[in-house]
């Protein structure tokens, strides 16, 4: 993956992700330098939830009006409008009761039950 500084147009430098033996691979090009990383399959996933939810952030911030949704309409991605990030990580539909999983900005992850009716108002949709 390449990218460019949004200001001069110059390449940024290079990103690049592997499986390397146990773990993963992560090399970071600049024009000053290439920093190397190996970490764990668990850590690499905890970085792209991380880097996941810095995106939702950083998109929420470019969103229009948010949107309102009975429960059972909710699917993974969605942002919940609010002060803090809270990102439906999972749903299921169990006849009139929804059960959502939430993750938080922090990471932290809990359930919440809802009437299927239920109108929750979202700062972002899924995709």
């Amino acid at each position: 993956m390449k990218s460019v500084n949004e200001d001069s147009g110059a390449p940024a430098g290079h990103l690049e992700v592997a499986p390397v033996g146990e773990g993963v691979g992560i090399r970071l090009g600049t024009a000053a330098g290439e920093l190397s990383l190996i970490c764990t399959p668990e850590r690499a996933r905890e970085l792209a939830t991380a880097l996941g939810l810095a995106a939702d952030e950083a998109d929420s911030v470019r969103t229009a009006d948010p949107v309102t949704v009975r429960a059972d309409e909710l699917r993974r991605g969605d942002v919940r409008d609010g002060d803090r990030a809270m990102t439906v990580d999972g749903v299921r539909v169990d006849g009139a009761t929804v059960h959502v999983t939430w993750k938080s900005g922090a990471g932290r992850g809990w359930n919440q039950l809802y009437d299927a009716e239920a109108r929750i108002t979202l700062r972002r949709r899924g995709r």
